[in-house]
């Protein structure tokens, strides 16, 4: 049934709360795991000299791909195929856009459980996702009182 299972991480311990049940989706259906990280431009978030940027957006990009690496390693000793991916731009842009392009069966992932203000104000990544993506999004509500350094 789901044979591509895209699994968005941000780096946060929240986020990686969705792992276990994408594990268990694979495993359950045979499938490969996608592991996609956006990296949001620096440029469109800080003054710097170009150089800088890119200096700092090159480093960003490595400690990515060795993160995803670690997650993915540890995916793959339980037998389960996986690949990582990482991308630029707007997260929930992104996250929508890869999971058409690549033709994913289902998009797995954390909220960050706000709600009220916060969430009318600020939004969030999955309810875009929920409301652009043309495939099932499997939504975890994150664990109260979870610690997040993103």
């Amino acid at each position: 049934m789901y044979k591509t299972i895209l699994l968005p991480l941000d780096g946060s311990p929240t986020a990686e709360q969705a792992l276990p049940h994408a594990v268990n989706l694979a495993e359950c259906f045979q499938s490969k795991l996608i592991l996609l990280k956006v990296l949001v431009p620096l440029s469109s978030t800080i003054n710097l000299p170009p150089m800088a940027v890119i200096r700092a957006e090159e480093a960003t990009r490595d400690i990515a791909k060795d993160y995803l690496e670690r997650v993915a390693a540890g995916i793959q000793d339980k037998g389960i195929p996986v690949d990582t991916i990482i991308v630029k731009g707007r997260p929930h842009q992104q996250i929508v856009h890869f999971a058409e392009k690549e033709n994913v069966d289902i998009v797995a992932m954390c909220t960050r459980g706000q709600s009220g203000i916060s969430r009318w104000l600020m939004g969030s990544v999955a309810d875009r996702v929920v409301r652009s993506v043309n495939v099932p999004v499997f939504l975890i509500h994150a664990a109260i009182g979870s610690k997040d350094d993103g």
